[in-house]
């Protein structure tokens, strides 16, 4: 048995002092307790302890395109011309060259405070859409690269099969994303024997959005989920731009949100990610479901997809986490703090999405997103709790952006003063530290592995 002594740690209950955390070689916690006394001496003492965050949407190659697409490339620049870019960036990446960049980012997220990943899986095929002898060997370079690194995976294999609304035929720049339900499946019990889950790894499914997917398509996709694992997520773009909104009205006859909830029973299985543009009673309806909603606020407004109905949503109890998506940045406070900004910037109110007696925004945000996070990972991580992982960050009580701050003043300081880097210092995943001092065991060979890999690349 394992353990560590916190002098201040953020419980679901709320914050508590002195507190022991237990866990067993699995990784996951055995006890939780309160008001105790000093730790045994061979356990590590730490000021504050904050559970770590779930990231629920990740695209990890597109980290290496960080800074590669703020240019003019259109007369009018959009989410529309950013993907052309991002179609011939993945048209050069290999196994080698994947692992070495998601080595990259986890180490990255888990360096951010992101304990766990939803990794949306999307390139499957060799380089013009060959298809691997191994069917399953870009989804194992993830997992790989998620075991060696530490970080939590919910791998979520992508399905794509058009180009757009009524079977479009798909574009040369998708010929490495096409796939079928069935071969879907095939992959999914592939992995499921060459990587059996546990606690630090699941599969589910994502169907990318109603555009690359057929009524039929999906429909058995979902059947033959429920063969493999009835529990298992399944995740979806949805609403993220005006056009796919306005693609589907001219199919559909309906919106992408009403459309789903119209013809599949979404519940507390799904994550729609971004789901950006909905009415009000398509808010509605998607906190009364149970399905959480990814929200990725760097992705978003980078890409220039616009602003989530938050107010409509917070009012109905709607569930919510982050994702970094593109790997713009990857941050958990600059998600948390833009979420909440961009509510302040469209209502011209400040403290938008504060709740509960105190008020505090940052409790309200990190909680809540910890919550949705959990809930679309499918996977033991919600908090500090008996029964969950071992996965925990450290902040530094001494930093001046905390000095002398107790509780909920330690979120909001967490979140919204920012004044440099440094303020998590040690991450734990399963139990296991894997970020001292803010540095990765690994780090150094990774980076030098993923400049190598960045060089490749940009000469290609």
């Amino acid at each position: 048995m394992n353990g560590l002594f916190a002098k201040t740690a953020l419980l679901p209950q709320g914050w508590a002092r002195n507190v022991t955390l237990e866990w067993n070689a699995e990784g996951l916690l055995t006890a939780v307790s309160p008001d105790s006394t000093q730790a045994q001496a061979p356990w590590p003492v730490v000021d504050v302890l904050l559970p770590g965050m779930p990231n629920l949407h990740s695209h990890a190659f597109q980290r290496a395109m960080a800074g590669l697409t703020e240019y003019r490339s259109a007369s009018q620049d959009s989410f529309w011309s950013w993907r052309t870019l991002m179609y011939a960036f993945a048209q050069k990446l290999d196994p080698d060259l994947l692992k070495a960049v998601a080595s990259q980012l986890y180490i990255e997220m888990l360096q951010a405070g992101y304990t766990s990943v939803c990794e949306f899986h999307y390139i499957h095929h060799d380089i013009g859409g060959l298809p691997y002898r191994d069917q399953t060997l870009l989804a194992q370079c993830l997992v790989e690269a998620a075991e060696a690194t530490g970080m939590g995976l919910t791998l979520l294999p992508v399905m794509y099969q058009y180009g757009g609304f009524g079977n479009a035929q798909p574009s040369s720049g998708q010929a490495r994303f096409l796939n079928s339900p069935d071969w879907m499946l095939n992959t999914l019990t592939t992995l499921q024997r060459l990587h059996p889950q546990h606690a630090g790894l699941r599969y589910g499914v994502a169907p990318h959005s109603l555009r690359a997917v057929s009524q039929a398509s999906l429909q058995q996709l979902l059947d033959g989920l429920a063969d493999f694992n009835p529990e298992a997520p399944i995740h979806i773009h949805i609403a993220e731009q005006t056009k796919e909104v306005d693609d589907c009205m001219a199919h559909y006859g309906q919106r992408p949100v009403q459309w789903l909830l119209n013809h599949f029973n979404v519940d507390a299985r799904w994550c729609l990610v971004h789901a950006t543009h909905m009415t009000d009673a398509e808010t509605t309806a998607v906190a009364r479901s149970g399905a959480v909603v990814g929200l990725c606020p760097s992705t978003e407004a980078n890409l220039g997809d616009g602003i989530f109905n938050g107010i409509t949503y917070k009012n109905e109890n709607g569930v919510w986490g982050i994702g970094s998506d593109s790997n713009i940045m990857v941050d958990v406070a600059e998600e948390l703090r833009s979420y909440e900004y961009s509510q302040r910037l469209l209502h011209r109110q400040r403290n938008v999405l504060a709740a509960g007696a105190d008020g505090s925004v940052g409790h309200h945000l990190f909680t809540e997103a910890l919550k949705g996070g959990a809930r679309a990972a499918a996977r033991p991580v919600a908090g500090l709790v008996a029964g969950q992982r071992a996965d925990a960050i450290v902040l530094d009580a001494s930093h001046p952006d905390l000095a002398g701050k107790q509780g909920n003043a330690l979120l909001d300081s967490f979140v919204f003063a920012r004044h440099g880097n440094g303020l998590i210092t040690d991450v734990m995943t399963a139990g296991q530290w894997r970020v001292r001092q803010g540095t990765h065991m690994q780090q150094a060979v990774v980076a030098d592995g993923y400049r190598k890999a960045l060089s490749v690349l940009l000469a290609a």
